[in-house]
């Protein structure tokens, strides 16, 4: 579907869309990536599911389990940040939005990516994980380009953590055609995805949650950022690099326990109580709750029968899946137009998405129903992104609404 956008600037001089005329689905970043990252999400699983059966073939030689690993934390989750950063970058910066032949040639080389992983051998492997592993530096190059242009200094920790997710890629891609799987470049890859939330969830949980607060005409809001938040963050931060390297040392074990607290204490600073009426706000303190849940699961793991598998999935699913979900949810709503008001369906995908993160973890505390919990699970995965696509898709592919 074709449509012209006309450059405008709204109260504050943002500017919004271009000039151009092209499909509307690379009119704005969160529109193709989004949209992606859900198909990705739904197919990816079910070949799992499938490949798990024994009914498929995937990966090829890169290995099916590598590949259900490398696709969940580098294929479907880096799609939802380009989403994200190329829609927020120009709001921070005030600059253009990439968009057009740019953004259609970024999606692309995305897409050409999941083709590739999904049949590596087709032109080799080495040169299927080349060029897959380009995207995340290409989208580190746009975001680099907009921040430091737009001089928005204190924005370039984001890049930051876009450099640890590129070169954690790099570093799954050479584990992986070195014989070897899972350690220290997921968790690595885990940590930056978890520390893009501490910084980003900082800065968007409580000012939504302030102004819908505002708008309901309370008087008590969340605590403005400040050096609390400050520490907490690094405090996260380094507990995520002790347990990337060191994942069972008792000095870990000590930090992630503090951390957890720590970002216990920074959730309820935000009153995320006082927003529960409104299910797209209240979910994103909902998804925040599962860091400093991740923090305990790593501190407390062995005595509460979790394994590595289960504390990594305490993390994607639950903290950076359902962040990713509510995330791409509001500001889908947001950016085309709609009311931000989550309807029944929204909500029932909220709710999937939280079971998916609670059942998963599950099997390894009651390991008689894990086959049991792992169907339920992926059940409640499917469920989450095949309503998120059945209502938001039509929206991501089609003319803002005025």
């Amino acid at each position: 579907m074709n449509t012209s956008q006309q450059t405008s600037r709204p109260a504050g001089g943002i500017p919004r869309g271009l000039s151009k005329t092209g499909p509307v689905l690379f009119s704005y970043g969160f529109r193709p990536f989004f949209l992606g990252a859900a198909i990705v999400a739904m197919t990816a699983m079910i070949l799992w599911i499938a490949a798990l059966a024994g009914t498929v073939e995937v990966g090829g030689s890169y290995g099916a389990h590598h590949w259900h690993a490398h696709e969940m934390l580098f294929g479907f989750s880096s799609a939802v940040v380009a989403g994200f950063l190329l829609t927020a970058v120009p709001n921070w910066t005030g600059r253009l939005p990439v968009s057009g032949l740019p953004l259609a040639g970024l999606f692309a080389l995305w897409v050409a990516g999941r083709l590739l992983m999904l049949w590596p051998d087709l032109i080799g492997i080495v040169p299927s994980v080349a060029i897959e592993s380009l995207f995340l530096p290409v989208l580190l190059f746009i975001c680099s380009r907009e921040i430091i242009t737009g001089r928005k200094w204190k924005d370039l920790k984001v890049l930051g953590v876009l450099a640890v997710l590129s070169l954690a890629n790099i570093g799954f891609h050479l584990d992986t055609l070195a014989g070897e799987h899972g350690g220290m470049v997921e968790r690595l890859a885990v940590s930056a995805y978890l520390v893009l939330i501490m910084i980003i969830g900082g800065r968007i949980i409580p000012s939504f949650s302030r102004n819908w607060l505002n708008q309901k005409g309370e008087t008590r809001f969340p605590a403005s950022y400040g050096r609390f938040d400050t520490a907490v963050i690094i405090i996260g931060a380094l507990a995520l690099a002790c347990w990337s390297l060191r994942p069972n040392e008792p000095a870990t074990l000590a930090l992630a326990a503090i951390a957890g607290i720590a970002h216990a204490a920074r959730l309820r600073r935000w009153r995320g109580l006082a927003v529960w009426p409104e299910k797209l706000l209240f979910i994103l303190h909902v998804a925040y709750a599962f860091l400093p849940l991740g923090f305990a699961a790593i501190a407390l793991g062995d005595r509460i029968g979790l394994g590595d598998t289960a504390i990594m999935h305490v993390m994607t699913v639950g903290a950076m899946t359902a962040m990713m979900l509510a995330v791409m949810t509001r500001a889908t709503r947001g950016h085309t137009g709609r009311q931000l008001a989550s309807s029944w369906l929204t909500n029932a995908s909220y709710a999937a998405i939280l079971m998916a993160a609670i059942l998963r973890p599950l099997a390894d505390i009651l390991p008689d129903q894990a086959m049991t919990l792992y169907s339920l699970a992926g059940l409640a995965w499917l469920t989450a992104f095949g309503l998120f696509l059945a209502e938001y898709g039509p929206m991501l592919a089609r003319v803002r609404r005025r």
